[in-house]
């Protein structure tokens, strides 16, 4: 199976990037791609639940639909650790489908032969 990966480091600071992100990643996923979105920076505030919500750019579904969409396909959300713990996020509300995890596994995967695309 081919993989591919979206890195988003955006939320509501650019709540444009975030949506694109998750539309690209519902593209790939629906290709029968092994989909991965790496969440860092102010990203991975979009892994807490609650706060992707209000999220909603004119012309495309709102975000909470796209990232539960994504999720029901057999997307997975990679959260980067030590972006989440600088931010104080609370781990026990990460959104279904959302991973803790350290850059090993995203360079493990991107080794594979992942093609990627950042936002």
């Amino acid at each position: 199976m081919k993989k591919f990966c979206v890195s988003l480091t955006f939320a509501k600071n650019d709540s444009d990037k975030a949506t694109v992100a998750f539309v690209v990643a519902n593209a790939a996923v629906a290709s029968e791609q092994e989909t991965v979105v790496f969440l860092s920076i102010e990203g991975v505030r979009l892994a807490e639940q609650g706060y992707h919500e209000s999220i909603h750019e004119e012309g495309f579904a709102p975000l909470r639909d796209l990232i539960a969409n994504f999720v029901k396909a057999g997307g997975k959300i990679w959260v980067c650790s030590p972006c989440f713990k600088r931010r104080k996020l609370d781990e026990t509300k990460l959104i279904p489908g959302a991973t803790i995890v350290g850059g090993a596994k995203l360079v493990e995967f991107l080794s594979q032969g992942a093609a990627s695309v950042s936002y």
